[in-house]
C-alpha cells in the first residue's frame, strides 16, 4: 500500500497581482491587501481565487510497507516550483492513494495552476484511462473515484451543507486538531520570515488528515479495531523517534485529549 495525505500552504501570489493590478513598485504586503480588497469588492469575501495563490508548504504523510513517515517538501529554501515538482514526482513514482481535507475543493486546483504556472509535467496525476485502463474506473480526478480521498468531501455526501473544518473533526474524534497556528496566520508569519513554523503547521495539519482517514478505514471496514490500533500506534512511534518539537507537541496533545 501506498497512501499519501497531504496538505499546501499558501500565500497571495503578490507577483500576479503586482502585474495585473498594475501595482507598481508597491511592497508585498500592500499589493496583497489591495488583492484582498478588490476580492471583497467584488464577491463579499476577501478569500483570493484559487488562481491567485502562490504555494509556500506542501506536507505528506506516507504510508508504505510497513513505515509511516511526514515530512515537508523541499527545505526552507525551496521554491515554489521545487515544492510542486515534487509533489507530482511522487505520484509518478509510487502512484499512491491520496488523501485529503478539502484538497478537491483547493488543494488541487492550486497544484494544476501552479503546476501550469511553472511548465511541470504529470502525467500520471492526469491519467485517464488511455494510457492505463485501470485508470479508466479509478483516478485522482473524478469526484466519485478512490484514488483520491478528499475526507472533507465524502463524509458530507458531497453536499456543502454538511462540511466540517479539519480541526473541528479532530478534536471530535479525539485528535488534537490545530495548535494554535492556523491558515488565516500564515501570511503575516510568512512574511516575518517563518516559513519553518509554516512547514510544522502543515506538518500537523497532515497528520491530523491521516488520523481522520484511519478512523474512516474503520468505519468502511477497511480496518479492524486491531488493525486500527496498530496503525494508530506506528503514527505514535513515528513521532516519538522524530525528536521535533513540533511533533511531540502532537503527540502530548493526542494524548492528553478525551
Amino acid at each position: 500500500m501506498h497512501c499519501f495525505s497531504f496538505d499546501i500552504e499558501t500565500v497571495p501570489d503578490v507577483e500576479f497581482g503586482r502585474s495585473y493590478f498594475e501595482l507598481g513598485d508597491l511592497p508585498d504586503d500592500k499589493v496583497a491587501t489591495a488583492m484582498t480588497f478588490k476580492r471583497l469588492q467584488d464577491t463579499g469575501s476577501d478569500f483570493l481565487p484559487l488562481h491567485q495563490h502562490r504555494i509556500v508548504a506542501i506536507s505528506v504523510a506516507l504510508r508504505t510497507g510497513d513505515s509511516f513517515r511526514v515530512w515537508s517538501l523541499g527545505d526552507e529554501d525551496s521554491d515554489e516550483a521545487d515544492l510542486v515538482r515534487r509533489f507530482f514526482d511522487g505520484i509518478e513514482r509510487y502512484t499512491p492513494d491520496l488523501v485529503s481535507w478539502n484538497g478537491s475543493g483547493f488543494d488541487l486546483p492550486v497544484l494544476h495552476y501552479r503546476a501550469l504556472r511553472h511548465g511541470i509535467q504529470a502525467p500520471r496525476y492526469w491519467e485517464l484511462g488511455d494510457g492505463d485502463r485501470d485508470f479508466k474506473w479509478n483516478n485522482y480526478l473524478s469526484r466519485f473515484h478512490w484514488r483520491h480521498i478528499d475526507l472533507m468531501d465524502v463524509l458530507a455526501g458531497f453536499q456543502h451543507r454538511g462540511r466540517a473544518s479539519l480541526d473541528q473533526m479532530a478534536v471530535l474524534l479525539g485528535f488534537p486538531g490545530k495548535l494554535g497556528m492556523s491558515g488565516a496566520k500564515v501570511w503575516d508569519t510568512f512574511l516575518s520570515g517563518g516559513i519553518r513554523e509554516i512547514r510544522d503547521y502543515c506538518e500537523t495539519d497532515v497528520l491530523n488528515t491521516w488520523l481522520v482517514y484511519l478512523r474512516f478505514e474503520f468505519m468502511r471496514g477497511n480496518l479492524d479495531s486491531a488493525q486500527l490500533e496498530r496503525e494508530f500506534a506506528l503514527v505514535r512511534s513515528t513521532l516519538e523517534a522524530a525528536d521535533e518539537a513540533h511533533l511531540a507537541e502532537f503527540l502530548s496533545a493526542w494524548r492528553e485529549a478525551p
